[in-house]
C-alpha cells in the first residue's frame, strides 16, 4: 500500500505573501501566452539595455577566466569601486572592507535585517514601501510598525510622526529615497530634521534604500541620511546597479556600513548564497568606476515619459496624482472608485481596481495594499512613450466606465 505523506510546510512559509509585483508579473506573462495585448506596467524595471562598457567588462572577465569562487564580500577591487562611487557622488566616506555586495538590493536588506533584528524587535516603516521591507521583518520575526502618509503629503513623514512612532522596542527604520512605490524624494533639508529626532534614540538603527538614487528629477544632488555624522556609526545604505544602470538580471546590490555591521552581514551571507557571480562584480567595477553618461541618458527618457504620464493622467475625474520627484513610478489615490460598479463588480479597494483595469483594458499594474496603502495603485512607466500612451488611454476609457 502507498504510504501518504502529508504536507507539512513550515508556518515560517506558510504565513509569507508571495511578492505582489512579482505575482502580476507572472500573470501578465500567463495572459501575453494566451494571446492577450497586455501592456506590464506592473515591474519596475527599465526597458534600456545594459551599457556597452559594462557588457565589454563581463566579456573580459570571462575571457581571463573569473569563472572561481570570489570572496563572499565580493572582490576587493570592486568593493574599492563602489567606495569610490559613494565618495564621487555622495561625498561619503568608507573603505572596501565596509562594503558587502550580494546577489542584489533585496539580499542586501535580508542580510542587515537578520543580523540585526530580533524575535519581537520593532521595525519602522513609512508607509507606503517597498513590498519586501514587511516581508523580510517577518522572516526575522520583528514586528513591522506602520507609519502611514497620503498622497496629499507627497508620502512623507514628518519629524513628529517619527517621534510617536519610536518605542523602546524600536530596532530599526526603512525607508527608499527617491522611494518605491511613490517617487517621493526626501531633501536635504527633511533628513536633517528627521536626523534630528533619531539623535535622541541612538538605539535605532536606520537602513536608507537609495537603489533609485540616480533617477532624481529635482536639479538637487542626492542626499543620503549617512551624511550625517551624529547617525553615520547606525546608518546602513543599500544601493544596488539594477535600476541606474540597467542592470536588473545581472543581479548586484551592495551595503555601505559600520565595520561590524558588514562583517556580520558577510558571515550571515557566508551561509546562504557566499558571493554573488564573479563575472557580474567585474560589470559591476566597470560600472561603479566608468562614466554615468547612459545613466544620464535614460533618466532624459524616464523625465519625458513621467511628463507624459501626467498630463495624460492629471484630469481623469476621481484619480489622485502628484507628480513625483524621483524613481519610475506613479502611485496614484482610486479611492473616489471604491463603491462604483461595471458589469455587475463592485470596487471596494486597489486589488478590485488593479484586477478589473487587467480584465477590462488589458493593463497589468499593482494594489496599493502591498505597499501598505489601501487608497492607491503603482503603475511603472518604465517603457515606450507608446506603450505609456496607450495604456492611459485605456485606463481613461476603463475608468469611465465605474459608475
Amino acid at each position: 500500500m502507498e504510504t501518504i505523506i502529508a504536507q507539512q510546510l513550515s508556518t515560517r512559509i506558510e504565513t509569507l505573501q508571495e511578492s505582489a509585483t512579482i505575482r502580476m508579473a507572472k500573470l501578465s506573462r500567463e495572459l501575453k501566452a494566451q494571446g492577450k495585448d497586455i501592456i506590464d506596467l506592473s515591474l519596475g524595471e527599465p526597458d534600456f539595455d545594459t551599457p556597452e562598457h559594462i557588457k565589454v567588462a563581463a566579456k573580459n572577465a570571462i575571457d581571463n577566466n573569473y569563472s572561481h569562487y570570489t570572496p563572499v564580500s565580493g572582490y576587493p577591487e570592486l568593493r574599492k569601486a563602489i567606495a569610490g562611487k559613494l565618495l564621487r557622488d555622495n561625498n561619503l566616506s568608507y573603505t572596501p572592507e565596509q562594503i558587502v555586495t550580494s546577489t542584489g538590493a533585496k539580499q542586501s536588506i535580508a542580510n542587515v535585517v537578520l543580523c540585526l533584528v530580533n524575535p519581537g524587535d520593532e521595525v519602522l516603516l513609512p508607509a507606503p514601501y517597498w513590498v519586501s521591507y514587511a516581508a523580510i521583518t517577518q522572516l526575522a520575526e520583528g514586528i513591522a510598525v506602520e507609519m502611514p502618509t497620503s498622497i496629499e503629503t507627497n508620502f512623507k513623514i514628518t519629524p513628529e510622526q517619527l517621534e510617536a512612532a519610536i518605542t523602546p522596542r524600536t530596532k530599526m527604520i526603512i525607508y527608499s529615497s527617491p522611494c518605491n512605490p511613490t517617487g517621493t524624494v526626501y531633501s536635504h533639508e527633511e533628513l536633517a530634521a528627521l536626523a534630528e529626532v533619531l539623535e535622541r534614540h541612538p538605539h535605532v538603527y536606520i537602513l536608507s534604500d537609495e537603489i533609485y538614487e540616480f533617477i532624481n528629477y529635482t536639479g538637487k544632488p542626492h542626499a543620503s541620511i549617512a551624511s550625517f555624522e551624529k547617525l553615520k556609526d547606525r546608518v546602513i545604505v543599500v544601493n544596488g546597479f539594477s535600476k541606474g544602470f540597467a542592470m536588473t538580471g545581472w543581479r548586484l546590490g551592495y551595503i555601505a556600513a559600520p565595520l561590524w555591521i558588514a562583517k556580520a552581514c558577510d558571515k550571515m551571507q557566508g551561509q546562504f548564497t557566499s558571493a554573488t557571480c564573479s563575472i557580474t562584480q567585474k560589470a559591476g567595477e566597470a560600472a561603479a568606476s566608468g562614466t554615468l553618461q547612459p545613466t544620464y541618458d535614460m533618466l532624459k527618457a524616464f523625465t519625458n515619459r513621467r511628463e507624459l504620464v501626467y498630463n495624460l493622467l492629471k484630469n481623469v475625474e476621481g484619480l489622485k496624482l502628484n507628480l513625483p520627484d524621483g524613481a519610475f513610478y506613479f502611485f496614484p489615490d482610486v479611492s473616489a472608485y471604491f463603491g462604483k460598479s461595471y458589469n455587475g463588480e463592485t470596487m471596494h479597494s486597489p486589488e478590485d481596481i488593479s484586477m478589473f483595469l487587467l480584465k477590462e483594458a488589458n493593463i497589468a499594474l499593482v494594489s496599493g495594499e502591498a505597499f501598505g496603502d489601501k487608497n492607491c495603485i503603482r503603475l511603472s512607466y518604465a517603457t515606450s512613450e507608446e506603450k505609456l500612451t496607450e495604456c492611459c488611454k485605456r485606463m481613461i476609457e476603463a475608468f469611465a466606465k465605474l459608475k
